[in-house]
């Protein structure tokens, strides 16, 4: 087993009330490790939970839109021409991205 990094144990104690009550906080921060949680909790004094959500609708956005780009460009390609509805439909897209983006920016502190 490697040597460990951390080489100084502190120990506490808590009632039954205490522990659930940690185990609670725990559990809405979907941390899983009591001794990781309760070290950052004296470290730091907080957690904070992201929710990276709106960065996955932008990512499945941004997915779509190069899908989108590609294929025109398959077609351009293939016929020399660009049509304007592809165009709108780039446009929409990267609206869409956009609106998403002000969103979580409005958002922060």
């Amino acid at each position: 087993m490697a040597e460990r990094l951390r080489k100084v144990m502190l120990t506490f104690y808590v009632s039954e009330e205490e522990k659930a009550h940690i185990q609670k906080k725990m559990e809405l921060m979907k941390v899983k490790n009591m001794s990781g949680y309760l070290r950052k909790m004296a470290i730091d004094g907080y957690l904070l939970q992201v929710d990276y959500s709106n960065f996955d609708k932008i990512a499945e956005n941004l997915t779509g839109v190069s899908r989108n780009i590609n294929q025109i460009a398959k077609r351009v390609n293939a016929t020399d021409n660009i049509y304007a509805e592809d165009m709108r439909q780039i446009k929409k897209s990267q609206e869409e991205i956009w609106q998403l983006l002000k969103s979580i920016l409005s958002q922060l502190p």
